[in-house]
């Protein structure tokens, strides 16, 4: 089945000030991007998951990125290679959403096997690989193919949306 990404992470911030004629501006800006065809080589893809998730309060699951999850299809998803990650909370959550430290099987290649990231209520993060990167984030099938996401605390669920592109060699 074909397919065709366009990935990218970008930040515009200005600065302003007044100056003696007129207005100093000074314009800032960090972007990238990355187009991805099907396959499974550098600058490739072939498997996507995205899903909204809710957490019930204080829990969390481990998403096993290898054989488990679903594509929009109803196919299985067996990621080799992880060349985009986005999570996003959602705005209306009481709780955090922290993402990373699975109690065994950790997908370690982003976030090593304790690291995490915590995402307040309506934030988001997101991680990808360049086009000329042929490994990306590797998941290994059973030994390191879990990816924690929690709900931070008591009292109340939390949303959230997730969106990985990747292949499957």
């Amino acid at each position: 089945m074909p397919l065709s990404a366009s990935l990218a992470i970008s930040a515009f911030a200005e600065l302003s000030q007044a100056i003696d004629l007129g207005t100093g501006r000074v314009p800032q800006s960090l972007s990238r991007s990355v187009s991805l065809t099907t396959g499974t080589a550098a600058g490739k893809a072939d498997k996507v998951f995205s899903d909204r998730r809710t957490l019930a309060a204080s829990a969390n699951e481990d998403l096993d990125l290898a054989g488990v999850l679903l594509d929009a299809f109803g196919a299985a998803i067996t990621f080799v290679r992880v060349k985009g990650l986005f999570i996003a909370a959602a705005p209306g959550n009481t709780n955090n959403v922290v993402v990373g430290a699975s109690a065994s099987n950790q997908w370690a290649t982003l976030l090593n096997t304790t690291g995490t990231v915590t995402l307040r209520p309506g934030a988001a993060c997101g991680f990808l690989a360049g086009a000329t990167d042929a490994t990306a984030y590797a998941v290994t099938a059973s030994t390191g193919d879990l990816l924690r996401v929690a709900n931070s605390g008591a009292g109340s669920t939390v949303t959230y949306d997730i969106h990985i592109v990747g292949a499957s060699a």
